[in-house]
């Protein structure tokens, strides 16, 4: 869900830094837009989950954490990896990975939205503003 409260706050200020909007640009502008929001949205995406997916991975490896049920081997892992390692370690591998996938999922959701003639669904209405 962040990715996509993300990619649409960045596409917004991004076409309000270029003062334009999204019907008044080009097909490549509205693409090259929707590429740079998505590497955004996905570097927030993976800034968000890295440290659940770190002990995921951490806890699948055998005897990681020790004996116990889950949530204690989860806590012996958290304790001996520490709270800034598990956050960081691994971190830009995944930035740069989540990221440009993420930027063209959204350039290809972007483009099939404009080629079929749809446009995205809002929360409010935008000529109220």
């Amino acid at each position: 869900m962040a990715k996509f409260a993300v990619q649409g706050a960045a596409a917004e200020q991004i076409y309000k830094s270029m003062g334009t909007e999204p019907t008044k640009c080009s097909g490549s502008t509205n693409i090259t837009v929707s590429l740079g929001s998505g590497v955004i949205a996905g570097v927030a995406a993976a800034i968000i989950s890295h440290p659940a997916d770190t002990l995921l991975s951490k806890i699948n490896k055998a005897g990681a954490g020790g004996d116990g049920g889950m949530l204690s081997r989860l806590s012996n892992i958290a304790a001996e990896t520490g709270f800034v390692k598990l956050c960081t370690q691994g971190l830009g591998a995944r930035c740069v990975m989540i990221g440009t996938l993420t930027a063209g999922q959204f350039a290809i959701f972007d483009s099939v939205l404009g080629a079929v003639g749809a446009s995205k669904y809002h929360f409010h209405k935008p000529e109220g503003k």
